[in-house]
């Protein structure tokens, strides 16, 4: 295992309640756009945070791959669906996305185990 992703997404929910308390109009803001973002018109929630996985690791964004892995399992994501959604990211991010696209890979199957656990 390269890194532990559900501990690292708890251990940022912290820090994250910390910058909610600390600056609430703008994380009041940032939360106003990521559920209007979210919200499922043309394209269901599941698709958009998959696309949201594929932009944190074009992105190279650690804390993003551990939430939005998190998330589209809870959505009901496949590994197939995740593996074709890398593919994108890594056409579009070159190299460095391929790194990044494993260790997304490696977020949801810990995130899918986790919840098998339940």
């Amino acid at each position: 295992m390269h890194k532990n992703w559900p501990q690292m997404a708890g251990e940022l929910t912290g820090a994250v309640r910390e910058l909610r308390g600390g600056a609430p109009d703008v994380m009041k803001g940032f939360s106003a756009i990521a559920q209007a973002a979210l919200k499922a018109n043309a394209l269901d929630t599941k698709t958009k945070e998959l696309i949201a996985l594929a932009i944190g690791v074009a992105t190279r964004c650690d804390g993003c791959i551990a939430f939005h892995a998190e998330a589209a399992v809870k959505l009901g994501a496949s590994r197939e669906e995740v593996l074709e959604t890398m593919g994108m990211a890594v056409y579009m991010g070159a190299g460095p996305s391929v790194m990044y696209a494993a260790q997304a890979l490696e977020a949801f199957d810990q995130f899918e185990a986790k919840r098998a656990e339940m």
